[in-house]
């Protein structure tokens, strides 16, 4: 698997998870810039991600649902604050309603996505950012750790094809 580490710091209120891949960064960044290949990893195995709109620009919007076992739909956005291909992704990521709005209340992160040269192939640093402990402990009661872990995971084999 390509995660090496997931840091969970309450004291600077981040989730952290690094993972290394042996395909050129191009070729990772593409798993991000292109929404059929981002549907193919983003989410859990059991959750596959479907997204309706996928503008990579400053002030664009991401929005995406994921299908669960049982079909139920889990919505979600992003906000893209800044863009460097093919080095680096920075959005706002947060839950939606079923018509696509932001949920009122739900938990809200700032992503800062990295990619870097690293040992003949790619670094990814994937950190968010939370506005309180209680929102952070609240998405890693959910599992988010272990969920961005297992998507991620799924990148390994999309860069294999």
């Amino acid at each position: 698997m390509s995660v090496t580490s997931v840091d969970k710091d309450f004291d600077q209120l981040t989730l952290t998870l690094i993972a290394d891949f042996t395909a050129p960064v191009g070729e990772v960044w593409q798993l991000w810039a292109d929404p059929r290949r981002l549907e193919r990893w983003w989410g859990p195995p059991t959750y596959p991600a479907t997204f309706e709109a996928h503008d990579l620009t400053p002030g664009g919007d991401v929005t995406y649902f994921m299908t669960g076992p049982e079909g139920e739909k889990h919505r979600g956005w992003w906000r893209i604050t800044s863009i460097d291909p093919p080095h680096g992704l920075d959005f706002t990521d947060g839950f939606a309603d079923q018509d696509g709005k932001p949920t009122a209340g739900a938990p809200v992160s700032t992503v800062r996505m990295r990619l870097t040269e690293h040992e003949g192939g790619t670094r990814m640093e994937l950190r968010s950012a939370f506005d309180s402990r209680e929102q952070m402990e609240q998405m890693i009661e959910m599992g988010a750790a272990e969920g961005l872990s297992a998507a991620i995971g799924q990148m390994d084999a999309l860069l294999a094809g």
